[in-house]
């Protein structure tokens, strides 16, 4: 790589060194041409990286970087430039097409004479087997084994291709069923925050390369890593398989939208009530093709499982992303998940040093940062929500929800007849060998999921505590509905039983039917 800014250093952390393309370095450079980097967010600066490490001439030009680091926020995005991920995530029903892919690039190589095995992703590539599963099972003991056995049956073909695909490339891994959500494994295991690699640059040394741990996945929700402070975002297949391939994506580089948020949440009020709350405002405001930056000290009291969820939802409110810088939340988590002391010193080393870590009490690491518009929300205001009835990213007030349920029953209705009770359509049927009499906005089906929420440790353990509450109460679930409960992993499942909140689950018909 060309290296024309010598960027290129070495960082030291406990006695290992690291070479990093320093942005500091860069910083002192463009300080001569009157350029400040310091303003860039920090989702500009992990790109600003991407293109030093990558700066060969012809993909990645000095131009390009130049066109970066001077960038206007205010002006509609004009200037490509080549992002090159540093891995690709995939899930099971996106992810074999790509697979298959790579078997026909090898089977193809044969008929040329070459050799198949030299054929292999350029970049680490995950994939995580969790859309096949199905709730065939359910309101039982072992409903989730039960599950997974069909699971197996019913896509043998498939697994076995995918297994195979593990052992035959370099470079692929394979999650198997039942371990949980993509994007919660991608959370809890698979991120890397910051990523290190041999040889990166192609020099003979010992030294590591340290960079940002960046990802594009073939599965609209992969922002969820987003609030680990990784940058990436859902791509088709085809640019999946070309960042597989070591090929990069090209971008123009975006506007970044700054959301301030300040205070915390109020008591009986919870991270899907926040996100709620945000979709419905940057949908307002417009984020489609634009990066969402989150600052403010109102971060100070966000756990990372609360960003986790709003990153999540970018796809909602329409962002290309939703991003939260570095800080020592990032790194708390990082302890709780099992990250080694290693990992978690890396990451707190490069991130200070690259001017990507956000300091607990500062709105912003620089006072100068610039977006190209800046949105607030004070959190103390968030109220409890729900979604729909019609659209995930409808908000409708706890307090408004059954105005708004008869208002969808009966949308010709004026506001004084809704005020009465409404006439209700009702059916008849046959459960089990006995007859029932359900009515309009009857619940037939009742299901924890979705990473949104399974990812989020308060909401889960507000479900087991609700469920606690309404057994103690004598409360039970009507015969006709059908109740499930699919966690985003395995850990939900430990701290529900650990809590002692899974019986009561259970008792209400809510039990594990599965990971996915």
């Amino acid at each position: 790589m060309l290296n024309s800014f010598q960027t290129n250093t070495t960082l030291a952390i406990d006695g290992r060194h690291y070479r990093i393309h320093g942005l500091g370095r860069l910083a002192n450079d463009m300080d001569t041409r009157g350029i400040d980097i310091r303003r860039l967010p920090f989702s500009l600066r992990i790109l600003l990286e991407n293109l030093l490490r990558h700066e060969d001439g012809v993909t990645v030009t000095r131009q390009d970087i130049m066109a970066l680091a001077a960038w206007d926020p205010q002006v509609e995005p004009a200037t490509e430039i080549a992002f090159t991920p540093s891995r690709v995530i995939l899930q099971d029903f996106t992810g074999v097409p790509v697979l298959v892919d790579l078997a026909a690039m090898r089977d193809a190589m044969g008929a040329l004479g070459g050799l198949p095995a030299k054929i292999n992703p350029l970049s680490p590539v995950e994939l995580v087997i969790d859309h096949s599963v199905q709730v065939d099972v359910f309101n039982r003991e072992a409903a989730s084994a039960h599950n997974e056995a069909i699971e197996f049956d019913r896509n043998r073909e498939r697994y076995a291709f995918l297994r195979w695909g593990q052992t035959a490339f370099s470079d692929f891994a394979v999650v198997p069923p039942g371990m949980g959500i993509i994007h919660q494994i991608n959370v809890e295991h698979l991120a890397r925050v910051v990523f290190t690699e041999k040889n990166g640059d192609g020099e003979q040394t010992d030294a590591p390369f340290a960079f940002p741990d960046t990802v594009v996945g073939t599965d609209s929700h992969t922002t969820m890593v987003n609030g680990l402070g990784v940058l990436g975002w859902g791509v088709g297949g085809i640019e999946a398989e070309a960042a597989m391939l070591g090929q990069p994506i090209s971008m123009l580089i975006p506007q970044v939208v700054g959301c301030r948020l300040t205070g915390q949440l109020p008591e009986g009020s919870t991270a899907t009530d926040l996100i709620l709350t945000l979709v419905k405002m940057l949908r307002a405001h417009g984020v489609v093709g634009k990066f969402v930056e989150f600052f403010g000290d109102g971060l100070d009291h966000l756990p990372l499982a609360d960003r986790a969820t709003i990153a999540n939802m970018a796809p909602e409110y329409g962002a290309t992303c939703g991003i939260f810088p570095i800080d020592v939340e990032t790194l708390r988590y990082l302890a709780l998940s099992g990250r080694t002391p290693a990992t978690i010193a890396l990451v707190e080393a490069y991130a200070r040093e690259q001017g990507l870590f956000r300091e607990s009490g500062a709105p912003m690491v620089h006072p100068d940062i610039q977006y190209s518009d800046v949105l607030a929300l004070d959190l103390g205001t968030v109220q409890p929500s729900l979604a729909g009835p019609q659209r995930p990213q409808d908000r409708i007030p706890l307090r408004d929800a059954k105005a708004t349920f008869r208002k969808a029953l009966h949308p010709t209705s004026t506001d004084d007849d809704r005020q009465q009770a409404p006439e209700m359509n009702s059916a008849t049927i046959i459960h089990e060998g006995n007859s029932h009499t359900i009515e309009d906005g009857a619940v037939i089906i009742a299901v924890i999921t979705s990473c949104t929420n399974t990812s989020n440790p308060e909401v889960m353990i507000g479900a087991g505590l609700l469920a606690k509450k309404a057994v103690n109460k004598g409360l039970t679930t009507k015969p006709w509905v059908k109740t499930s409960l699919a966690p985003g992993s395995l850990v939900v499942t430990d701290y529900l039983r650990a809590a002692g909140l899974l019986p009561h689950l259970e008792a209400l018909g809510f039990h594990v039917v599965g990971y996915g």
